[in-house]
């Protein structure tokens, strides 16, 4: 201090008035221009220079573009050489700071000793103390108190307060600079709306005004900073939130709240993963309770600093998007990918209820995360999904390929299975796909129920084909394809037929059973119900499921009926059926009406229908609709190929008088005779009804084309239908012995409308 005192005794101070400010300004943008000519080594151009040669002269609009353009230029190129000596001398600019600093502490002291000299001064003047009259002094006594006045609280509260700031930022005492501020913006606001103005200067209330913004802007980078270290959390991130809040920045400081719960959720799944907690379900749980709680915890902080507003809302759900999708990414790359790749289909869907489950837990909050989280973990689980397909009908094929086709009953399966007649891959691909469907709930909760039903209808598809090239005839195997051992037997095809129907009825069951409570019987119920129904739309998948399923089985019942009805029809010099069997009956055999037997064809087809039907009981034990399903299948694939037979129709057309009466009979017979087995056998339909009399009509008119009259040639009913029933009983008493078949009366007729081809 007595430093500073007796430099303010050697100064000599300069009235105001004898420093001209024009010249001041001019030697000090001189020496500024000194100083930037020695550091850039050049001097910028005048502006009069470029405007002096125009002088005297007509410049029209063109010019006066050039001169703007030009002045434009130097002014970039002046801002350039401006912008480089700043980062040039920025040094200089930091050291010329500090001393400004401490200019300004001598500037405050040197302010504190004349306030205390002229209190001095004035206590002297009140004690009658004086100067001795004409002493030199007594003028600058006089002039010292003309100039002295002693300002008012006002003032003083003024000046003290941006001191009192620094104290308290430099004490860290937020909320106490807080109401600082606030009093001195309130200071400045009064005094805008006329309150204490006359207490106050315009010059000391932009003084103050001044000091409150940089004071202001110095705690806000304090409170950013503060904020956004790791260790700040709880009570005091709340705090320093709404501090921020109260300075004005209300924007910044949700996102620097939103940023600090992330980089500490960063944080601490970093030393998760550091820590060498091992993948799994395990991890899955640590993940997703370290996001979702952030979040949680986020959304609490962000309701009781800023309350319900609307944009602080928005941005809080896009960022909790944005935390979820990085979540997911996690369990992604850490658990997801390796399930899948390995077909760990069960894995996968455990950590996804797993993530789900916590992430379900935020919607309480108002916070639906759980569609954003499964539509970013579905393709993952999907993958898995297919390479679990995969291995399916992989393991299948490699039993197929040894497969004896022989029905039997598997003990120790799983489910309802476990007492159905299937081959060994039968009993095996029920068993894999059991197991599949375990895991059918939570794909159903993430929306991927559709899709694993889907993949069983493909599988199934898979094994049907494997089933198909299994029959006589339909083995050809494209170039790298695993073989399938063939069904030769009657018995195997069978087989075949028995594995497809209890796969697709079985796999259906089991479906129902883990999507609707209730299981087969809902579903039962469902299938039956009206369209548009409460109950019918409760299971469209499962319906979906159950009609793909069947049309896969109806593909290889269609190959199979295809090489039977081949096998009766064709042999290696055509078809058996042809019309010169009919031309010949009139000139070979005149007395035929005498003992009118079906055509040759005719008893194999019924011979063959018989057969399956008493194979069928042994192999489809049990399943009599399946059999009689397939024997109705039968009979329309034969009649389809007698109607569609050129060898037959197309010489009939041509040669339509070769026709005579006993081969329109016998024509009609053989119909007959087939409508009598089908409807004593238990499965004529009405598609079989009608094509077999659609055929009868047909060969009438071609009959009548040839000229001949129809009604003489047409067979007596009485003896049609007992030449139909006798040779019909004649044939089954062959199998009499050794099948125990008692057939039907021809009078006990079925009602056609109750049997429809399926």
């Amino acid at each position: 201090m007595a430093s500073v005192k007796s430099s303010m005794r050697s100064r000599t101070i300069v009235p105001p008035s004898r420093a001209p400010p024009q010249a001041n300004a001019r030697s000090t943008y001189d020496a500024y221009r000194d100083e930037q000519d020695r550091t850039s080594g050049k001097r910028d151009v005048d502006p009069r220079s470029l405007v002096d040669p125009y002088k005297g002269q007509s410049v029209g609009e063109k010019g006066m573009r050039m001169i703007c353009e030009e002045l434009m230029d130097f002014q970039k190129i002046h801002q350039d050489e401006m912008r480089k000596i700043v980062y040039q001398n920025y040094t200089m600019f930091i050291r010329t700071s500090k001393e400004i600093s401490e200019l300004e502490e001598e500037i405050t002291a040197m302010n504190s000793m004349l306030q205390s000299q002229a209190a001095l001064i004035r206590t002297l003047a009140e004690s009658g103390a004086s100067l001795p009259i004409g002493t030199p002094g007594e003028s600058l006594e006089k002039d010292y108190y003309k100039h002295d006045v002693e300002p008012t609280e006002a003032v003083k509260r003024a000046e003290l307060l941006p001191d009192t700031l620094d104290v308290l930022l430099a004490e860290r005492k937020v909320e106490d600079a807080l109401a600082l501020l606030d009093e001195g913006e309130g200071l400045v606001a009064d005094f805008f709306n006329g309150i204490g103005a006359e207490d106050l200067s315009e010059g000391v209330i932009r003084q103050l005004e001044k000091a409150l913004a940089e004071r202001k802007a110095g705690l806000a980078a304090y409170l950013a900073e503060a904020v956004q270290q790791p260790t700040v959390r709880g009570l005091e991130l709340r705090s320093a939130i709404s501090a921020l809040d109260r300075l004005g920045d209300g924007s910044r400081a949700h996102t620097l709240l939103l940023h600090s719960h992330e980089e500490r959720l960063k944080h601490n799944m970093n030393a998760l993963r550091q820590s060498g907690a091992s993948y799994g379900g395990v991890y899955t749980t640590a993940i997703s309770q370290l996001v979702f709680s952030a979040i949680a915890q986020a959304s609490r902080d962000s309701v009781a600093v800023f309350g319900e507003v609307p944009s602080y809302a928005s941005e809080l759900v896009l960022w909790a998007s944005d935390v979820t999708e990085m979540c997911a990414s996690v369990i992604k790359r850490n658990v997801l990918l390796s399930s899948a790749a390995a077909g760990g289909l069960r894995a996968a869907v455990e950590c996804v209820q797993i993530a789900l489950g916590h992430c379900a837990l935020l919607e309480e909050r108002g916070l639906t995360l759980c569609p954003t989280l499964s539509k970013l973990i579905r393709p993952s689980v999907e993958q898995a999904l297919k390479a679990n397909l995969t291995s399916i009908i992989d393991s299948v094929g490699s039993l197929a390929s040894a497969e004896n086709w022989t029905l039997d009953i598997q003990r120790g399966t799983r489910g309802s299975g476990s007492n159905l007649r299937l081959s060994t891959s039968g009993h095996r691909f029920l068993y894999l796909v059991q197991d599949f469907l375990e895991d059918l709930p939570p794909l159903v909760s993430i929306q991927l129920g559709g899709a694993a039903l889907d993949g069983i209808a493909g599988v199934f598809e898979q094994y049907m084909d494997m089933l198909v090239k299994a029959l006589p005839g339909q083995e050809g195997e494209e170039e790298g394809k695993r073989k399938v051992r063939i069904a030769a037997s009657e018995e195997q095809q069978l087989s075949l037929l028995g594995n497809a129907t209890a796969l697709a009825d079985e796999i259906t069951a089991v479906a129902a059973s883990k999507i609707l409570p209730g299981g087969l019987q809902v579903l039962a119920g469902e299938l039956k119900a009206p369209r548009g129904s409460a109950a019918s739309a409760r299971s469209p998948e499962l319906k979906d499921l159950r009609r793909q399923l069947q049309i896969h089985v109806e593909k290889l019942k269609f190959y199979l009926c295809n090489g039977i009805i081949i096998g009766l029809c064709y042999d290696e010099y055509g078809s058996k059926l042809n019309a010169t069997t009919y031309f010949q009956i009139d000139s070979e055999q005149p007395n035929w009406e005498d003992d009118p037997l079906p055509t040759i064809l005719f008893q194999s087809v019924f011979d063959k229908l018989f057969s399956i039907q008493q194979i069928a009981g042994d192999v489809l034990c049990g399943r009599d609709r399946v059999t009689q399903l397939l024997l109705i299948r039968l009979t329309e694939t034969f009649v389809k190929d007698l109607s569609t037979n050129p060898e037959l129709w197309e010489l009939l057309k041509e040669e339509p008088g070769n026709l005579g009466p006993l081969g329109l009979k016998q024509f009609i017979l053989d119909m007959e005779f087939l409508s009598l087995v089908a409807k004593n056998m238990g499965f004529l339909s009405r598609t079989v009804f009608q094509a077999i009399t659609q055929e009868e009509e047909r060969m009438k008119e071609a009959y009548a084309v040839g000229g001949a009259d129809l009604d003489s040639a047409l067979p007596d009913p009485g003896w049609l239908q007992m030449s139909v029933y006798n040779n019909f009983n004649n044939l089954v008493d062959q199998w009499k012995g050794n099948s125990g078949y008692v057939p039907r009366d021809a009078s006990d007729t079925q009602s056609m409308s109750s049997m429809r081809s399926e």
